[in-house]
């Protein structure tokens, strides 16, 4: 007789299953898209997930408070959800509501952790002790409110660290495949979800992105929390099969990998998705036509989400440019070397085998974009410092690029008028960030200490570390690097940085004791596993100074010759992010945002002074968002929190046809 089995022996599960809205609720009711728009996605398992769900990264709270209704938790470990993935999709279920926005914010966060090799922190929130200074505390979870507001909107917070997400009636003139003011949730759409989860992660990994300096900076945060949510579209095999089949290989054809929230953009009378990276639906033909590369456009549009529109293009262009490169013998094979394919379907088998590609080129993309934070400047970020650090961290990871990818980054680029300023040429070489002089390196360490003092700081980060124990590991190099550079100060090192310790420098420029304050804004590792299996390992360090800034130049000038001239303008930050190599201890990049710049002082006043304009008629007729955008410059200029929320009103919308 067979010995029964001991159930305490058996293995720990690795995921939790649980099904999720592929897109959004609206595209269920549609009987070809129905049988795709349900998939199962697997969380990381937690032996222990309370009521909410919350685990370590997420805490679901389900307050609504324009109700005044606080809905039942999902118990996600009640044997009859864990035997059928969860509860089933619906629209009607605030539990569902639950499961969808912890699932979708799961996924998203694992994504971000392959990609980085480490695991996820969010932005700590800042205090102010007894003694008055400020300190930062750890934040474990970050919250979700699926119904925490009751508006056409959502976003995430960076003061309550949590995402609130609206619900509202669709329009009932153009309520597009919605029930004319029926209730659409924003906590069902998968893209929404993402895009906000997206928000918190940057917010985590660059705090400073969210201060707008340039014309592109928020354009940079929607259009990378875009970028995320068109590509996890491709993580679901059968979605992306399913499209395939339908545009028959072409991607470049209309289709929903490329779309982002339909029930959204149809709800408030749109005619079509949210944002689409391929095309836009003309609002008086109420038709779907593509978008043609044009890089005087960006030279012509200031608004957040339609500027950001142009990266994601540019991103999705490279994608396409990629996957095209790929499939092109599976065609010349399919087709006997025609390359036109004939008409009807195409067969499974080809069907299968496109979209493997497919897969694996959005990995490829994806995992690109989000290497490629490590490598920014940690202030003032810009388009053309964003190409800059995509394809270094390629260059890093894959030194010999055979499949062009970087190639087909910069063409992508080229065609939406996206590059830097301040290059001579557009070549891989020319976008490479510089690695510091000899003589350079030589001045820097002293302050950095060399490999063996650089090793002590690195914190042991990775995918399975205590997330808090870590956030302390890091706040304990900062301090240890902060003191090598100032105790005693290194002015060298911080020249070559784009910084400064000098005590003639401008009196503008904040200090501590007498010399320039510095503040070591991050200290982390950026792991890279290369297609030879080699593991690289660098130290990433940043930091930032800060600077009074003034509207009227010839006041700016006085003040940083010392004379007092009363509260600042603005802050103007300075700051650089440097890439160390942990067995050398030499400075492989350094990406600097002087603080001393003229030409970057003079560009953000230029720019803050087109958007501070305090006239009457701007506060009659101006866009609502100069009023968000005057409380931010404020909130830098005071050093406090902001009353307004960031995310909020760059994401409302003033116009039925126009969501930001």
């Amino acid at each position: 007789m067979t010995p029964l089995l001991d159930s305490t022996k058996a293995p720990r599960p690795p995921h939790r299953r649980l099904r999720v809205f592929a897109f959004d609720p609206s595209l269920s009711c549609r009987l070809d898209l129905a049988d795709i728009n349900v998939v199962t996605v697997q969380v990381p398992w937690e032996d222990e997930l309370p009521e909410g769900p919350v685990d370590d990264y997420l805490e679901v709270v389900d307050v609504d408070p324009a109700s005044g209704v606080c809905y039942s938790p999902v118990d996600l470990h009640q044997p009859h959800l864990l035997a059928q993935d969860g509860l089933p999709p619906t629209e009607t279920d605030p539990q569902f509501h639950q499961q969808m926005v912890y699932a979708v914010a799961r996924t998203t966060i694992r994504h971000f952790e392959q990609a980085l090799g480490r695991c996820a922190l969010w932005s700590s929130r800042r205090y102010k002790t007894e003694e008055g200074e400020f300190k930062r505390e750890f934040v474990r979870r970050l919250r979700i409110y699926p119904h925490g507001l009751r508006e056409p909107n959502a976003y995430y917070s960076p003061s309550k660290k949590a995402l609130l997400f609206g619900y509202f009636p669709a329009s009932r003139t153009d309520p597009g495949e919605n029930l004319p003011g029926g209730l659409v949730f924003a906590c069902l759409s998968h893209d929404i979800i993402v895009h906000e989860t997206t928000h918190a992660l940057l917010d985590g990994l660059h705090r400073r992105f969210i201060e707008p300096s340039n014309i592109d900076v928020w354009a940079l945060h929607e259009a990378f929390a875009d970028i995320v949510a068109l590509f996890q579209h491709f993580s679901y095999p059968e979605v992306l099969r399913h499209q395939i089949a339908r545009t028959r290989g072409d991607l470049e054809r209309q289709n929903l990998l490329a779309q982002l929230a339909q029930q959204f953009g149809q709800a408030i009378g749109r005619y079509g998705a949210l944002r689409d990276a391929l095309g836009e639906v003309d609002l008086e033909t109420e038709e779907w036509k593509p978008k043609e590369a044009d890089p005087e456009v960006i030279r012509q549009v200031t608004e957040p989400h339609a500027r950001g529109a142009i990266l994601v293009a540019a991103v999705f262009d490279a994608f396409l440019a990629i996957y095209k490169r790929r499939i092109a013998d599976l065609l010349r094979i399919a087709t006997g070397g025609s390359g036109i394919l004939p008409q009807g379907e195409i067969h499974p088998d080809l069907v299968e085998r496109l979209s493997r590609e497919a897969a694996k080129t959005a990995r490829h993309v994806l995992r690109m974009c989000i290497r490629a934070l490590d490598y920014c400047p940690p202030v003032d970020p810009n388009f053309g410092d964003y190409l800059r650090a995509l394809i270094t961290a390629d260059k890093d990871l894959v030194s010999d690029d055979r499949l062009n990818y970087r190639a087909a980054f910069m063409e992508a680029f080229r065609w939406r008028g996206i590059y830097p300023s301040d290059l001579l040429t557009l070549s891989e070489e020319s976008l490479l960030w510089e690695a510091p002089s000899s003589e350079d390196q030589r001045a820097l360490l002293p302050a950095l200490g060399g490999p063996l003092k650089l090793r002590r700081l690195a914190p042991g980060w990775g995918l399975k570390s205590d997330r808090k124990k870590i956030f302390l590991l890091c706040r304990w190099s900062q301090a240890k690097l902060h003191g090598q550079f100032t105790k005693p100060p290194q002015p060298g090192a911080a020249r070559v940085v784009g910084l400064t310790l000098d005590e003639d420098a401008a009196a503008t420029i904040y200090r501590k004791g007498g010399l320039p304050a510095l503040e070591v804004h991050s200290v982390r590792p950026a792991r890279r596993v290369g297609p030879d299996g080699n593991t690289m390992t660098d130290l990433v360090v940043e930091m930032t100074q800060r600077r009074r800034g003034y509207l009227d130049p010839d006041v700016q000038e006085e003040a940083d010759a010392g004379k007092d001239k009363g509260p600042p303008d603005f802050i103007f930050r300075g700051g650089c992010t440097l890439l160390i190599d942990l067995e050398t201890g030499e400075v492989r990049y350094c990406v600097g945002k002087g603080i001393e710049s003229k030409r970057r002082l003079e560009a953000q006043r230029m720019f803050l002074a087109e958007h501070l304009d305090t006239s009457l008629r701007a506060s009659y007729f101006a866009d609502p968002r100069r009023i968000y955008f005057k409380n931010v410059v404020d909130a830098m200029r005071e050093d406090r929190a902001f009353s307004i929320e960031p995310f909020a009103l760059l994401h409302r919308s003033y116009d039925p046809k126009e969501v930001l």
